[in-house]
């Protein structure tokens, strides 16, 4: 199958919302697929993110990775936060996890980051095995802490 990878823009957010609200009913989120594309539309009108979506040959978006531009005080440097990483389930298993997960590194490292930085669920084996045998490394050093507000 031959796989498109290119940067998303807020023309995209009809082609993606679908797959980002997949994403999030992957994590326990209520089907909304209009605030799916309004977040979408915002985050890249506004520049708050960089969207990379995997095409098909006909159009079809296969999946997507999404990242979020931050700063590292302890590097001073950028550092981009892989937030989303979603492939629709008819495109799983041949490759397109990858080829985002390889678009996403070298988009970062061409925007000039020291690395990308990225959280997943502890029950998502699959995807853990896709960044491991891409040689990402879960951290050992730092403990993870959020603040629902």
């Amino acid at each position: 199958m031959t796989v498109l990878i290119r940067q998303a823009t807020v023309a995209d957010a009809d082609l993606v919302a679908p797959l980002f609200d997949a994403y999030r009913q992957f994590y326990r989120q209520p089907a909304d697929l209009p605030r799916a594309r309004r977040f979408l539309a915002e985050r890249l009108s506004q520049r708050q993110s960089t969207v990379l979506v995997a095409e098909a040959a006909d159009g079809e978006a296969l999946g997507f990775v999404q990242l979020y531009p931050c700063f590292s005080s302890i590097r001073a440097a950028p550092v981009f936060i892989l937030s989303d990483l979603f492939v629709a389930p008819s495109a799983r298993r041949g490759g397109v996890g990858r080829l985002l997960m390889e678009a996403a590194a070298r988009f970062a490292r061409a925007s000039g980051a020291f690395g990308l930085e990225l959280a997943t669920a502890r029950t998502n084996a699959p995807a853990q095995r896709l960044y491991e045998s891409l040689g990402w490394q879960r951290d050992q050093a730092f403990y993870q802490y959020g603040l629902d507000l």
